[in-house]
């Protein structure tokens, strides 16, 4: 069983954030740990307060997991600030973490700020160039590279910014495009599509956080990274069609939505052998 760490902000109403990563993380077979870098008071209208956690308490939460149960990928979310990136940063290169994938988290759905301004610099300078991955949506890929991005060509053109920063694979989320859902992988190379149907829905909380936590898997796994990135978006997207309406605004995306068919299987089939020792009984009564 693969050991995943995210290090992220933890979402009271579960959407998101800690919550729907070790979600994730669990339905899809790995081992999943946390560190929270900062609380919210949060549901499906948006986001009350933010409680950041201090990076020395961080610190001693990285330390805490990975110098016992060790880790097999890491993936960041929502940092909150410049003090907490570098926090990350350092400790990432201390126990020479490569499997690192960075979910540049810099506004929640509702559109509060969960990243401060200053911070983006530091996300840039210090962890970018040691990410395996960075998926950011077209506005934080926009920040990142401080031009707008609303297009292919845009995206294609933000994920080669983005790679020269260091990192070593770029994924831009094309969600909020008009028309179908493209995703675009630069792998320093080559780009890569993954498209997918737009699905209608006001309930898409945590869609980020569920495609990082999966993409995390799949690279924990040792998929190779463009099959990792269709794994990961058939999962989100099972997610997002099967999405939860709950609360009065953005509702959940359902990751459990992907074993539903299985579920569903497994108890068609209890009730046919159900069914069959029935009429077995009832044969052998009838015989005797």
């Amino acid at each position: 069983m693969k050991r995943i760490l995210t290090i992220a902000g933890s979402d009271s109403g579960g959407g998101a954030g800690i919550q729907a990563d070790l979600r994730t993380i669990a339905l899809l077979g790995g081992f999943g740990m946390s560190v929270i870098t900062a609380l919210t008071a949060q549901n499906t209208l948006g986001v009350q307060d933010v409680y950041p956690i201090s990076p020395e308490f961080i610190e001693k939460q990285i330390d805490s997991v990975i110098t016992d149960i060790g880790v097999d990928a890491v993936k960041t979310g929502m940092l909150a600030n410049s003090q907490v990136v570098k926090v990350v940063a350092r400790k990432i290169k201390e126990y020479r973490i490569e499997k690192l994938i960075v979910d540049p988290v810099m506004i929640a759905k509702g559109g509060e700020p969960l990243l401060s301004k200053d911070a983006i610099d530091t996300l840039i300078e210090e962890l970018i160039p040691l990410a395996f991955l960075i998926t950011p949506n077209l506005s934080e890929a926009s920040a990142i590279c401080r031009e707008p991005v609303e297009n292919l060509d845009e995206m294609r053109e933000a994920a080669k910014n983005i790679y020269q920063k260091g990192t070593k694979n770029v994924l831009i989320k094309g969600g909020h495009l008009p028309g179908r859902s493209i995703d675009i992988l630069f792998d320093g190379k080559s780009f890569f599509e993954y498209d997918s149907e737009r699905i209608h829905t006001e309930n898409t909380h945590g869609t980020g956080c569920v495609y990082s936590a999966a993409l995390t898997f799949e690279i924990a796994e040792d998929n190779p990274i463009h099959q990792a990135v269709k794994n990961a978006k058939e999962f989100v997207t099972s997610a997002i069609r099967n999405s939860l309406p709950l609360g009065r605004g953005h509702g959940p995306a359902n990751p459990y939505a992907i074993f539903s068919k299985d579920i569903q299987r497994y108890h068609v089939i209890s009730q046919l052998k159900e069914a069959v020792r029935v009429l077995k009984e009832g044969i052998l009564r009838i015989a005797k």
